[in-house]
């Protein structure tokens, strides 16, 4: 039976139980959230879910506390906020209701509880500095959340209910925005999948539109790979591959003769009369018609596999 209420705790927000909300009132969205601490709110019962608060973790109660001693642990022994609680037992849930394919449900949520919910966990817990993220460190999603609580001499009535509920809002844009990414992702990785067995022993994998390519490419194994065609809304665009997720060196940088140019000075440097921009740091160009983006991707090959450009360019 669904649940009357949603309670957690009154008094300023953090992210935890924000994000949390999201969840649960996608999920219950006839349910009143209630924010509260006093004892007849956070006392289980069967018209509730409790989380955030109440100093117990029982799911079958429908109490979802960790601040309590003996509070949960995953399995690798990392602390839960009140969001990973809640997303373990609801997440799959939760992904079904977005009309996530029962297919990619386990491994998205599995994804998202490892990229997005265990950072907050840790951030709750006090494991995880925001200054571990250096200069970014304000811009991190919880330190951006909390901005929102009102500031400390707004003595409006209900300030901390109405700043929950608007930043409520907000939070619920960037969970269900990296939940619609990562649902992409795993589509794209299934059509790349399929253009990689059509391009066989091809250097130049061609896509029929822009979108993520290097997991699949790295997963297929596909290592003699170095540039990737595909259509935009009125050209071609010719794109480098990244060595590794979190570089920017690419296996084959395009042609030193081509970077910064456009126009008539890249059909003339290139050959290619529709050859239209090449960006100075030589990652990606541009044409306007298929053919001429799949020539400009022919000489780049060629010319990456003469001047050995990359170093150690895969055979």
């Amino acid at each position: 039976m669904a649940p009357d209420f949603l309670v957690t705790h009154s008094g300023g927000f953090h992210a935890d139980e924000l994000l949390s909300s999201v969840i649960l009132t996608r999920l219950f969205p006839r349910a009143n959230v209630i924010r509260s601490r006093a004892p007849e709110w956070i006392t289980p019962g069967s018209d509730k879910i409790i989380y955030d608060v109440g100093g117990a973790y029982d799911p079958d109660a429908g109490i979802f506390d960790h601040h309590q001693r003996g509070a949960p642990l995953r399995d690798d022994g990392q602390p839960f906020s009140s969001f990973g609680l809640i997303w373990r037992r609801f997440g799959r849930d939760y992904l079904n209701a977005l009309s996530i394919p029962a297919l990619d449900i386990d491994p998205l949520h599995d994804g998202f509880d490892r990229d997005f919910v265990l950072p907050v966990d840790l951030m709750d817990n006090g494991a995880l500095s925001p200054s571990s993220a250096g200069v970014l460190s304000k811009l991190t999603l919880p330190v951006l959340l909390e901005t929102l609580k009102p500031v400390f001499d707004d003595n409006g009535p209900r300030a901390d209910d109405r700043a929950f509920h608007e930043a409520l809002s907000i939070a619920r844009s960037f969970v269900e925005a990296a939940i619609r990414q990562s649902a992409a992702k795993l589509r794209a990785h299934a059509i790349v999948l399929q253009a990689i067995a059509a391009a066989g022993d091809n250097r130049i994998l061609e896509l029929p539109m822009g979108m993520p390519f290097r997991p699949a490419i790295v997963k297929a194994g596909a290592d003699h790979m170095l540039f990737v065609v595909h259509p935009r809304e009125t050209d071609w665009c010719i794109t480098g591959i990244r060595r590794s997720s979190d570089g920017f060196e690419l296996r084959a940088d395009l042609p030193a003769s081509w970077a910064g140019l456009a126009g008539t000075d890249l059909a003339m440097a290139t050959g290619v009369a529709d050859a239209t921009f090449c960006h100075n740091g030589r990652f990606i160009a541009a044409a306007r018609t298929r053919e001429a983006a799949l020539e400009l991707a022919r000489i780049a090959v060629a010319q990456a596999l003469a001047h050995d450009e990359t170093r150690q360019l895969p055979a």
